[in-house]
């Protein structure tokens, strides 16, 4: 039986292997080859975490001194309630862990961590074809029944 995760704050020293569960996010939903994210947006990401300025936080599943997971997460404004609204915006989980509780331990600790911001909600949009993962999802929160449009500019 493999041992507990461990669900923690992103550390600089963790760059080299947060990057491969990164680059192994964006390479499920088609950004990798020549639709890959630009360097420089990786960059941004990562600096964004140690930035007090910035709204953006993560998260990383560790089991044995071995990053399995990661997640990412905002915090906003909304023109229907007080607090802030807390959006998870990735979720990975390494491929030789899944199945082992590392997802659902991730979105867990959003929770948590949005409930001591005040928030009053955490929410985050998946592929319809990423049916694993809405497995999951149905077990931890509910479909909003909104559709997402967007239009790049």
């Amino acid at each position: 039986m493999p041992s507990l995760v461990h669900i923690r704050p992103v550390a600089e020293s963790d760059f080299p292997a947060w990057l491969p569960l990164w680059d192994g996010y964006n390479t499920f939903y088609g950004r990798s080859g020549p639709t890959a994210l630009p360097e420089r947006i990786t960059q941004a990401t990562w600096s964004r975490f140690f930035d007090a300025y910035e709204p953006v936080h993560a998260l990383v599943a560790e089991r044995d001194g071995k990053l399995l997971g990661l997640v990412h997460y905002l915090y906003h404004r909304s023109t229907t309630m007080i607090g802030p609204i807390c959006y998870l915006q990735d979720l990975y989980t390494a491929a030789d862990a899944r199945g082992q509780g590392v997802g659902r331990a991730l979105i867990e600790a959003v929770y948590e961590h949005a409930r001591q911001a005040g928030s009053q909600r955490v929410y985050w949009q998946t592929h319809e074809t990423n049916a694993t993962a809405m497995r999951l999802y149905d077990s931890v929160a509910d479909k909003s029944g909104f559709i997402v449009y967007r239009k790049p500019l």
